[in-house]
């Protein structure tokens, strides 16, 4: 082995953000034994960079210091360099995001860790500009620095104690569960709804003063509590804050979809990426907020963000691609973010051929000289369609075909833009996320919505599941599958199949869910913590084995396995999946209770397992339509929709398809009592008698409450 790292070994991988940097003068290693040994035989830290490929700080730091062969040529002798791209290792992004989090009270991309060579962290922060700037040191000093003093004995000897003290820090966070446990709160999703509402921003929407995330979390949370409560100011603020979403610049209004977040207050100015999570989960919340308040709306957001998926991130044998970057290319060939989104007043009226087309498009998305991002305009509903019909005099008819011939034409214009590169990774469980939408969808909107989910399901299972060890892998790309699955994309992947049998009725979805749970018990449970861990049991050896416990930019895998696992219950002859998920929340029941909303997904779980579920159990072939309107029209909180076949015949085949010798509860004795489709709906195993009208069965389950 020499005195400087091996060579650059990216152009090994797959992963779009790896690959990237596989250009760089730095050495970059991805995270594997070859590189970790590497650090240990020359006694020497890593430096551990992980980011992704729409991250735009990350693509500025990249350009400044990655590509400098000053600061290269010491990385590459004093260091071993570590490239992570965080989609495809979130394990290892979670354990050290989470030190910075505790040592700095923030965190983020590009996250810049140092470790000794066994893992361990002494020094970490995110950006770092190459010259000094603002009171940030500069990386190039920044290295100099910590590479002389890892060579003092003495002041290598401070490193390793808070190496040592930092990596208990984490262990304790991530890793260890509570002495004592709590039972579950019955008044848990109401307290986190009270919360939600204290934390809210009542002017602008949302929570916080900016930047400012989707937090669907929460609106689940509300709209449950909503459910139960009718208290109108739950309702209230999903409502201003699914407004304020759609109305600002997060929401692409020439395309759909949404933006990874906005920067400010006001929703107006977004962190432009697109990731196919966000473009999963707000869809649901959007068309749980459609069916509470029939505001259509909701429903065309869903919708418009839906077809923007099919459009931009779906592979052509039917999965769905990672994301879209914040950047693309500008006339001068420089990359920079928000180019392809933003316009001026000039730019319109030549992408639309009628002038008062033109200004009317202005008037209404607030397209100005000034601008709202540098110059430019980022679009927003800056002006309300009634607007124009009361001071203009305009008919609404008329006004809303102008509207849609501009954004046709603006759309076709924005077409000839050069596109923000795509991340064609295929993650497991962000693909869960967007089947579990597309399937949400074909219940609440159009039975066509089951068709992607459908394919995208396929694609999954065809390249990323092996049957015969119920084993999945988490990335696929070009061909290679690669890196054990995590707990997400187990449990993401086992709600959106769970979901799309219950928009299909077809029970190889339910199949695939069972698998997909068993593997969760067998891969992840830990029945001595009375938890689920996030690696499998058989992982990586990492410096901690990490729990995922609070919902992050995508809800909590911990939260999510255990609400499904308790759900699926209903389909067990014995108690396993429920006592497991009874005995997790009551692990965690101190932690969820102190903080609900930190806990969004744990604390939705926590209600299911307290309150139940609502099953309704459905006997048909083939199921009248005023079910499937009532079904669209009606929220139902946590609820299984419990399609079987009428016929004892049919049944037994269903039952062997799932490896089942009886019955489960969900399905015994749930026959036809006349040949009309039958519907039974329980509560917290109490009962209606069978119905043949929905609507009669679901008020019955509302007396029950």
């Amino acid at each position: 082995m020499t005195d400087t790292a091996g060579g650059n070994r990216l152009d090994e991988e797959e992963s779009p953000y790896l690959l990237d940097h596989a250009d760089n003068p730095v050495n970059w290693q991805p995270w594997d034994e070859q590189a970790l040994a590497e650090a240990k035989e020359r006694d020497v830290p890593i430096f551990l960079s992980v980011g992704y490929s729409a991250c735009h700080w990350c693509h500025v730091m990249a350009d400044e210091s990655f590509e400098d062969e000053t600061v290269a040529e010491v990385l590459n002798e004093n260091f071993v360099p570590i490239k992570v791209d965080r989609e495809e290792r979130p394990d290892v992004d979670r354990i050290y995001q989470t030190t910075c989090q505790q040592v700095s009270g923030r965190g983020g991309w590009p996250l810049s860790a140092w470790l000794t060579p066994n893992q361990k962290p002494f020094y970490i922060g995110t950006y770092f500009p190459k010259e000094p700037r603002r009171g940030m040191p500069g990386f190039g000093e920044l290295l100099n620095d910590i590479s002389n003093s890892w060579n003092d004995p003495s002041e290598r000897k401070e490193m390793e104690q808070r190496a040592e003290k930092w990596t208990d820090g984490v262990e304790d966070e991530l890793e260890s569960v509570p002495d004592q446990t709590h039972e579950p709160d019955k008044e848990l999703v109401e307290q986190a709804a009270k919360a939600a509402v204290r934390a809210a921003d009542r002017e602008h929407g949302g929570w916080a003063s900016g930047p400012k995330f989707p937090q669907t979390g929460r609106i689940h949370l509300l709209l449950r509590a909503y459910s139960v409560t009718e208290r109108d100011v739950y309702l209230d603020v999903v409502e201003e804050t699914l407004d304020a979403m759609a109305n600002g610049g997060m929401y692409d209004h020439i395309g759909g979809g949404f933006h990874r977040y906005a920067t400010d207050r006001d929703w107006t100015v977004p962190h432009f990426e697109k990731m196919l999570y966000d473009n999963a989960e707000l869809p649901v919340a959007y068309l749980a907020g459609y069916q509470v308040t029939g505001n259509d709306r909701y429903a065309t957001v869903a919708g418009e963000t839906l077809d923007f998926v099919q459009r931009e991130l779906t592979h052509e044998d039917g999965g769905f691609f990672s994301t879209l970057d914040a950047q693309s290319a500008t006339a001068d060939g420089e990359r920079e973010e928000g180019t392809y989104y933003v316009w001026t007043p000039e730019e319109v009226h030549e992408a639309i051929e009628d002038e008062d087309d033109a200004t009317l498009f202005c008037e209404r998305y607030g397209v100005t000289e000034r601008g709202n991002f540098e110059g430019e305009t980022v679009l927003t509903f800056d002006r309300p369609l009634d607007s124009f019909t009361s001071e203009d005099g305009r008919d609404m008819d008329e006004v809303k075909d102008a509207l849609d011939r501009a954004r046709q034409q603006v759309a076709a214009s924005r077409n000839e833009r050069p596109r923000p590169p795509r991340d064609e990774k295929v993650l497991a469980g962000w693909n869960g996320l967007m089947i579990r939408a597309f399937a949400n969808a074909a219940i609440v909107l159009d039975e066509e919505y089951a068709t992607p989910a459908i394919e995208a399901t396929e694609f999954v299972l065809d390249n990323l599941w092996d049957e015969e060890t119920n084993r999945l892998q988490r990335r696929y790309k070009d061909g290679v599958a690669k890196v054990d699955g995590y707990l997400d994309d187990y449990a993401f992947l086992a709600r959106g199949t769970f979901e799309l049998y219950q928009a299909t009725s077809d029970v190889r979805w339910l199949e695939v869910t069972m698998d997909l749970a068993e593997a969760i018990v067998e891969q992840f449970h830990d029945d001595t913590a009375d938890t689920l861990y996030y690696t499998p049991v058989d992982g990586d050896s990492l410096i901690t084995r990490p729990q995922e416990l609070t919902d992050q930019s995508t809800p909590s895998s911990i939260g999510v396995a255990t609400e499904l696992l308790d759900q699926l219950n209903h389909f067990r002859n014995d108690d396993t999946f429920g006592t497991i998920a009874a005995s997790v929340v009551e692990t965690h029941g101190n932690r969820t209770k102190a903080n609900p909303l930190q806990h969004a997904s744990l604390s939705l779980a926590s209600d299911t397992v307290t309150a139940g579920t609502l099953e309704v159990a459905l006997v048909t072939d083939d199921p009248p339509e005023r079910w499937n309107v009532e079904l669209k029209d009606t929220y139902l909180g946590s609820r299984i929709l419990a399609w079987r076949p009428p016929e004892e015949q049919a049944l037994e085949e269903w039952l062997d398809t799932l490896g089942f010798e009886h019955a489960p509860p969900i399905w015994a004795d749930r026959n036809q009592p006349t040949d009309r489709a039958t519907v039974y709906v329980c509560q917290n195993k109490t009962c209606s008698p069978p119905r043949n009208q929905l609507s009669t069965a679901l008020a019955w389950a509302d007396r029950m409450v």
